[in-house]
C-alpha cells in the first residue's frame, strides 16, 4: 500500500486555480449531483466545503433545485474565479462564496440541511477535523454527502489513473492529480474517521476506481 504523502492543504495561486477549473470536471460533476439526487436531495439551504471554483454549485442550481448554497473555500484564488463563474452563469444570488477554514468554521451549529463536498479531505492533514466540523454545522436530520479520491494501492495503479484521467492535461495538471492521489486517503482510513459519530463502515463505499463516498444522516 502506497503511504500518504499531504500535499499542501490551500491551492492559492492564479496558476492552480486556472489550470483546475480548466480542467475538464464536467462528468464527475454531473455524477456527483446524480448521486445526491439518488440519496435524497430536493433542496434547502446547502454547505459546499471545498467549492474551488464553484462547479458543483452551479451544477447543483442548473438542475432548478430551490436552495441557497454557501460555497466555502479556503483559497482565495479559487473563490475569485468561482466569482467570475458565477457571474457569467447568472447565478450569484442564490450562491454566496465564503472564505474560511473548514476546521473552523464560523456557521451556527445545524445551520445547514445538506453539507456537501468533493475533494476537500486529501487536502487536509488530520480530516478528522473538518468532518467534526462538518457534523457540527449540519442540522438533525440533515444529510453529509461527501466524496473524495481513493489512494491507489501501488505506484503503478496511481500511474495508471494519472494517464487516464489526466492524460490530455498539461503538466501542472497531471502533477497536481498525481500529488492528489498521493496525498487520499484509503478506504479503511476513511471508514476509521467516521466511526466517531456513529457511522458504520459500510456508509462509506467505492464509487469509482478513484473516489470514495460517504453519506449520512445526521
Amino acid at each position: 500500500m502506497l503511504q500518504r504523502v499531504l500535499e499542501p492543504e490551500v491551492m492559492d495561486s492564479p496558476e492552480e486555480a486556472r489550470d483546475y477549473n480548466n480542467m475538464d470536471h464536467s462528468h464527475v460533476n454531473n455524477v456527483f449531483v446524480n448521486d445526491m439526487t439518488d440519496a435524497g436531495f430536493a433542496g434547502g439551504d446547502v454547505l459546499d466545503l471545498g467549492t474551488g471554483t464553484a462547479l458543483i454549485p452551479i451544477e447543483i442550481v442548473k438542475r432548478g433545485f430551490e436552495c441557497r448554497i454557501m460555497a466555502a473555500d479556503a483559497a482565495v484564488a479559487m473563490l475569485e474565479r468561482a466569482r467570475l463563474n458565477l457571474e457569467i452563469a447568472g447565478m450569484t444570488r442564490v450562491v454566496q462564496l465564503s472564505h474560511c477554514d473548514a476546521k473552523a468554521m464560523p456557521y451556527a451549529t445545524g445551520m445547514f440541511d445538506w453539507v456537501i463536498s468533493n475533494s476537500i479531505i486529501h487536502h487536509i492533514p488530520s480530516p478528522i477535523e473538518v468532518l467534526r466540523e462538518a457534523w457540527r454545522v449540519t442540522r438533525a436530520g440533515g444529510t453529509l454527502f461527501f466524496r473524495d479520491l481513493l489512494r491507489p494501492q501501488t505506484e503503478e495503479e496511481l500511474r495508471r489513473l494519472v494517464e487516464t484521467y489526466a492524460g490530455t492535461g498539461n503538466e501542472h495538471q497531471q502533477q497536481m492529480f498525481d500529488d492528489s492521489l498521493h496525498a487520499a486517503l484509503s478506504l479503511e482510513e476513511i471508514r476509521s474517521l467516521i466511526t466517531e459519530f456513529g457511522c458504520g463502515p459500510e456508509s462509506v463505499v467505492a464509487t469509482s476506481d478513484r473516489h470514495w463516498t460517504w453519506i449520512a444522516r445526521k
